[in-house]
């Protein structure tokens, strides 16, 4: 390619970067894990377990089990302090025909409406990452949207050595217009392993209506063996047909960024035992404590779980501690900034006496936490 031509690509590339955030993907350093940072016995279930918004999805039965953890295993020299890494404990050589072992990370139809897809005017975007795998050989990622589907194959060419990975895929002119609105309206998927269902056709590497059998054709195991790792780390989504360099953010923005999905409240990094991030409320009815709580703006209505709910002590008006028997749910209509959170307690106060209303709720242990989930 001559001078001239370079210099008119890299000019095409700059023109079709979107002004302010160019990546799409929000925790791609693997900064944030509110949830956790090591996880052992996994893989019976699906979920996300430690780095935020890094779903672990299987489907199907499978004897794989890991330890997923963030690590702090990187690439020398790329500005990267953590990753996600999977270290099998027990290996399923022989995966079910129905298997699918993946990473997705889910993006809103609000995020993507740079994108164009479901016009003609659908933009190409290109995915960089990080890799290190025990396992070589044949890895697919694949881009999911509604019912539309386009996989890419790379190779891991050395075992346990980072490895820069750099796919473009060509922009959606099929399906329908992206809706711009707060559900799922793309996926990343990054295959570890799959059985004959996903592996037995021709791999689709343009947009398709999508046949299962064509998803993750040539996808090695990467849980046949107790001694296999794989980890990830920078991953990248930006629209062009060219990478650029990862795009560093503060912690503070791209935990800001997580926590429209999910703010874990825990005792994490407090000094003091005794700490109050929670509210004020009431006592709405005999031994049950009503608790009101805010939080970041949600994406949806969340789903509210509460972890060893014993180990929080409620205080009245009159500095008197009262046990937490249990927790008993959020009430009905819980929003996306706040809730009101319905609390058992072991002795009972006069309801709505003045001494009885709930100064505040706290941990006195660290190993309690309220989770506000509204992830995709």
């Amino acid at each position: 390619m001559s001078k001239a031509a370079e210099l008119a690509k890299a000019g095409e590339t700059l023109t079709n970067q979107p002004s302010g955030r160019k990546n799409l993907v929000t925790n791609g350093a693997m900064q944030v894990a509110q949830r956790s940072t090591s996880e052992t016995g996994k893989g019976a279930d699906q979920g996300y377990f430690t780095v935020d918004r890094m779903l672990y999805f299987e489907n199907g039965t499978t004897d794989v089990r890991f330890t997923q953890s963030q690590a702090t295993d990187v690439p020398t020299g790329e500005g990267f302090a953590t990753s996600l890494k999977f270290d099998c404990t027990t290996a399923d050589a022989s995966l079910a025909s129905d298997n699918q072992l993946v990473i997705k990370h889910r993006i809103e139809g609000q995020d993507i409406q740079q994108l164009k897809w479901g016009t003609s005017n659908a933009e190409k975007v290109t995915l960089c990452f990080w890799i290190k795998s025990t396992k070589t050989g044949t890895f697919i990622i694949e881009l999911s949207r509604e019912s539309r589907k386009i996989s890419q194959a790379y190779t891991v060419s050395s075992s346990d050595t980072w490895e820069k990975k750099t796919l473009t895929f060509d922009g959606d002119t099929g399906g329908s217009v992206v809706t711009n609105d707060s559900a799922n309206r793309l996926e990343i998927n990054i295959y570890m392993g799959v059985g004959t269902n996903y592996s037995s056709g021709t791999l689709d590497t343009a947009w398709t209506g999508g046949t299962n059998a064509n998803r993750a054709v040539g996808q090695v195991n990467a849980f046949d063996s107790t001694s296999n790792n794989i980890l990830f780390t920078g991953i990248q989504l930006e629209i062009g047909s060219q990478a650029t360099n990862f795009e560093h953010r503060s912690f503070g923005e791209e935990l800001a960024l997580c926590q429209r999905y999910c703010t874990v409240h825990n005792m994490s990094g407090d000094a003091d035992e005794y700490v109050i991030p929670y509210s004020q409320g009431q006592v709405d009815s005999a031994n049950r404590a009503e608790i009101h709580i805010l939080y970041p703006e949600k994406r949806a209505a969340p789903t509210i779980t509460v972890t060893n709910p014993t180990n929080f002590k409620v205080m009245t008006g009159a500095n008197t501690a009262i046990t937490a028997a249990g927790f008993s749910g959020a009430l009905v209509g819980t929003g996306i900034h706040g809730a009101n959170l319905f609390w058992g307690v072991s002795s009972g106060v006069a309801v709505n006496d003045h001494t009885g209303n709930i100064k505040n709720i706290y941990l006195f242990q660290n190993t309690g936490a309220i989770t506000i989930d509204a992830e995709l």
